[in-house]
């Protein structure tokens, strides 16, 4: 077989998090990345390692996770389709497309925008159960507005990173954050249910189920008014609360919306494929 020149891929993909543990590959244990790894290594007939945007924790959903990854020769035009027939129910590839043989999709994010939901109805709604975190009694929603406002901007978020995976530069820059009634999962009608909506640069560990837990006891009166800007100067460790992973959602991941000259949409040649065209159906 003659040597084809390898393709950097550029992936969109949803998925339900319920039943994995987490995005990363661990050894015996269910993961998002080892379900696409193994499916794509099937594919192509030989080992495809995966790189994502940002490792969710187990439990946690995402609608607009992005990985890239090498693909040898030209992929197919239904890669996506086989792909998400293959991994279905809980795991969807949304597309995927040609990007710079060195684009990486967790060095080259701009920003990433993540979605916490919260159903504060005296009785948790089935349907909603795995999508929401549910806290029965409305606590003070404009205090919680006004303590959520703090994060804004450049700040240390050291004082909300879980132990467990630290890092040592702990600035980020949350560019927007937004709490309002609704959420992702939600039929538009229902009451009693708000999200927390942030945007940044990026995220520590467990940084968004952090500041949304502590958010919520600051407006039940647990923690004081002063509890956010008090951990930003403080620094680590954690003192606050950690919420559940199943309310969060990977929303999307941004990057340079101009692309260099060289980058180009997949040509759709099926023949170039030497791979298992049988699963392709």
């Amino acid at each position: 077989m003659k040597f084809m020149n390898p393709t950097t891929l550029k992936c969109t993909v949803r998925y339900d998090g319920t039943n994995f543990s987490g995005w990363q590959r661990q050894d015996n244990q269910r993961t998002v990345q080892g379900e696409i790894e193994a499916v794509l290594s099937k594919i192509a007939n030989r080992a495809v390692t995966i790189q994502g945007a940002g490792r969710t924790d187990a439990g946690v959903h995402a609608l607009g996770q992005v990985f890239s990854c090498r693909w040898r020769g030209t992929p197919p035009q239904r890669l996506a389709h086989a792909l998400s027939r293959m991994l279905k129910p809980e795991i969807r590839i949304e597309s995927i497309e040609q990007a710079a043989p060195d684009f990486n999709a967790r060095f080259d994010a701009v920003d990433k925008s993540y979605h916490y939901t919260f159903d504060f109805n005296r009785f948790p709604d089935p349907l909603l159960a795995r999508y929401a975190w549910h806290m029965p009694g409305t606590p003070d929603l404009e205090l919680l507005k006004q303590c959520l406002s703090q994060v804004v901007g450049t700040h240390d978020f050291a004082g909300f990173q879980s132990a467990g995976n630290q890092m040592k530069n702990t600035v980020r820059t949350i560019f927007s954050a937004d709490f309002a009634p609704g959420g992702l999962m939600v039929a538009p009608a229902m009451e009693g249910v708000y999200s927390m909506k942030l945007r940044g640069n990026g995220f520590l560990y467990r940084m968004v189920r952090n500041l949304a837990g502590t958010l919520v006891e600051i407006a039940r009166g647990r923690f004081g008014a002063d509890f956010i800007t008090e951990s930003l100067l403080r620094g680590g460790p954690f003192l606050g609360m950690c919420a559940p992973a199943h309310g969060l959602v990977m929303v999307n991941v941004n990057y340079n919306t101009e692309p260099p000259p060289h980058r180009h949409e997949i040509p759709l040649h099926d023949e170039m494929f030497p791979s298992n065209m049988d699963l392709l159906g």
